[in-house]
């Protein structure tokens, strides 16, 4: 988590559970509230920056396959893949034309 030097303050309210409960859960891992919450929040923008990254490398891989045509059957990726996990390293498999 990178920290800036610039810093404002935003209000945000909470149930009094929810209070209590990251009230807890930061004295079980030792930090403040404050901090906890901080965390949780910059974890959150995290999964959404890699979430919407991976959506947009989705979507280029996805164009690149319409417009070329080609992509890798299933088989052969599946079994590229699974050589891959058993620490060979097997050639990539070839992208062929899809059929219309």
């Amino acid at each position: 988590m990178s920290n800036s030097s610039a810093s404002s303050t935003t209000t945000i309210r909470l149930s009094d559970e929810l209070k209590e409960r990251i009230a807890s859960a930061a004295a079980r891992s030792g930090k403040t509230p404050h901090s906890f919450i901080l965390e949780a929040i910059a974890e959150k923008a995290e999964q959404e920056e890699a979430r919407a990254a991976f959506d947009k490398e989705a979507d280029a891989r996805f164009a690149n396959i319409v417009a070329s045509g080609k992509t890798v059957p299933w088989k052969e990726a599946r079994a590229y893949l699974q050589q891959r996990l058993a620490g060979q390293q097997p050639p990539r498999p070839a992208p062929l034309k899809k059929r219309a």
